[in-house]
């Protein structure tokens, strides 16, 4: 790997994405503000991250041959999704080459069974869970954890596809039969005040720095909308802060990564789920941070130290989703009614076509107290509409 201490301006160092999509696009937009190299690979020709990358390796994510191509291109890999080969970028990491997070990392966190046993076995506090091993094993399990309960698929999903929410007995055989035979684990509902997450980087020499707390609020299974600084005690703040940190200890974290959490009426926090990668909720800290969460992962990766994030002021971050009826091509209607809104930041990430809920892109907005905030946000985002253009994908 050429020295991420130096920077050369004739041979930059090349950082490798595995994944081409938003979070793709934003960390190669922080790396060519520093003059660093980047090359994705992504199954979808003219992907977002391919307009602002050096070159895209069209290819599918788990494809061998292609991450042997990306790391001989590269001085490191990294990946934006979890749906990376695990194995393959265990080969590389085997010949000493630089693989950030951990391929042990990623197999861990791409089972969400592994890594909720992973924690448990660790201390770290999780909900209730257990590997379902038949429709009459899913019955008892019900009967177990009661109703309502969470039927989650194990492997490749996210965006709350892979979740199932069980709400009586009647509905155990269509849960069953939903997942297809994929493998998957049954959650005790929590009956949660809030969901919270925090941003948390380690660098391979150990270093860990975390974000601010942030409150999410979500919308069939899909992030809604993100508040910061999260509406909760102190007390709260620093258990949460702990929990991951401590998670990114025991997983050797390097990267930056998502951890959500739940809030119990007890007012303990349990770890929901981890991304070991840049996260939705974290986008706000492209205005309302001293540092992004993607130069943060960027200075992870490479092992150089990291900032100290400091919140510079409230903020509220929304989604923009496909509408129900997108099916192809569509437009964002209304930028001259959000613009006009005060301390608003919009990113559209250029996907070539909509579908429901797809994420398309996402609003910022600061202000001096989280109402206010709060207000802007709602106000940008009743302006603008995803309209379908008829072009099918």
């Amino acid at each position: 790997m050429a020295s991420s201490d130096l920077l050369a301006i004739d041979r930059p160092v090349c950082i490798g994405i595995i994944g081409g999509g938003q979070l793709g696009k934003m960390i190669a937009h922080e790396a060519r503000r520093m003059s660093l190299k980047v090359i994705v690979l992504d199954p979808t020709e003219d992907c977002p991250a391919s307009r602002i990358a050096d070159r895209q390796i069209v290819a599918d994510f788990k494809d061998e041959r292609a991450i042997m191509k990306l790391a001989e291109n590269c001085d490191v890999i990294t990946y934006e999704i979890e749906l990376a080969n695990s194995a393959a970028l265990k080969e590389l990491e085997l010949k000493s080459y630089p693989v950030r997070p951990t391929p042990g990392t990623l197999r861990i966190i791409q089972n969400k069974y592994r890594q909720k046993s992973f924690l448990k076995e660790h201390g770290i506090a999780v909900p209730e869970f257990s590997l379902v091993h038949s429709e009459n094993h899913l019955r008892e399990l019900c009967g177990k954890f009661g109703f309502p309960t969470m039927l989650k698929a194990c492997e490749d999903s996210y965006d709350g596809q892979g979740n199932f929410l069980i709400t009586s007995k009647s509905k155990v055989h269509e849960a069953f039969n939903y997942f297809a035979r994929r493998e998957c684990m049954l959650e005790k509902f929590v009956p949660f005040t809030k969901e919270i997450s925090i941003m948390v980087a380690r660098n391979p020499s150990g270093q860990i720095e975390s974000f601010p707390v942030v409150e999410n609020i979500h919308k069939n299974n899909i992030l809604d909308t993100t508040i910061v600084p999260a509406r909760i005690s102190r007390k709260l703040e620093l258990k949460a802060k702990r929990t991951a940190e401590r998670a990114m200890e025991v997983l050797h974290g390097a990267g930056i990564f998502g951890i959500e959490m739940f809030v119990t009426r007890e007012g303990d926090v349990l770890i929901n789920e981890i991304a070991p990668r840049p996260h939705n909720s974290g986008h706000y800290t492209n205005e309302a941070c001293s540092v992004s969460q993607f130069e943060q992962h960027l200075r992870a990766v490479l092992d150089l130290p990291l900032s100290k994030p400091e919140l510079l002021s409230p903020a509220v971050m929304v989604n923009i989703l496909g509408a129900e009826n997108s099916n192809g091509s569509y437009a964002i209607k209304g930028l001259t009614k959000l613009l006009k809104v005060p301390a608003v930041k919009l990113y559209i990430y250029g996907k070539k076509t909509a579908r429901p809920r797809r994420k398309l892109g996402h609003i910022t907005a600061t202000a001096r107290t989280v109402k206010e905030a709060l207000a802007r946000a709602a106000k940008a985002r009743n302006a603008v509409e995803v309209v379908p253009m008829g072009g099918k994908e």
